[in-house]
């Protein structure tokens, strides 16, 4: 019975055993658990220098990689409203030279300003004005400078 005892006491008084603590000042006094401490700077820790830098890192990432591809598809945008642009120019510009070509004067016709994009040419001594395929020699009818258009010299 004496062995009983002993076993019941020792099971009874182990968990006390185990959930004391001695006080670090040198008390004698017994406490039951231990002060809950965090250990600051250690790196799994919330207020860590190691945890603030990993979780800062991971936010301007995160910034920069979404307006890296917000800026991407601006510029996209822009290039394909610019390449628009100059497809409209270049229409524009064709519609403009299929009138000037359709609508290219008769030899003989008399104009008071040449068209833009002239260009002056010296055949045998006289001085013309090639438009195209358009040939202006200047004259004047009175005090006015014109423009009379002559075959190909």
């Amino acid at each position: 019975m004496n062995r009983t005892l002993k076993a019941a006491i020792l099971a009874t008084a182990a968990p006390f055993l185990l959930l004391a603590d001695l006080p670090p000042d040198g008390t004698l006094g017994v406490r039951l658990g231990r002060d809950a401490a965090a250990l600051v700077g250690a790196p799994a820790t919330p207020v860590s220098a190691a945890g603030v830098a990993r979780r800062t890192t991971r936010r301007v990432v995160a910034v920069e990689a979404s307006s890296a591809s917000s800026a991407s598809a601006a510029t996209a945008q822009q290039q394909q409203a610019v390449a628009q642009q100059q497809a409209a120019t270049a229409q524009q510009q064709q519609a403009v030279a299929q009138q000037q070509a359709a609508a290219a004067p008769a030899v003989g016709s008399v104009v008071t300003a040449l068209p833009a994009g002239c260009a002056p040419v010296q055949k045998g001594g006289v001085e013309y004005h090639r438009c195209g395929n358009v040939f202006y020699r200047a004259a004047f009818q009175g005090n006015n400078l014109v423009y009379t258009v002559v075959p190909q010299p």
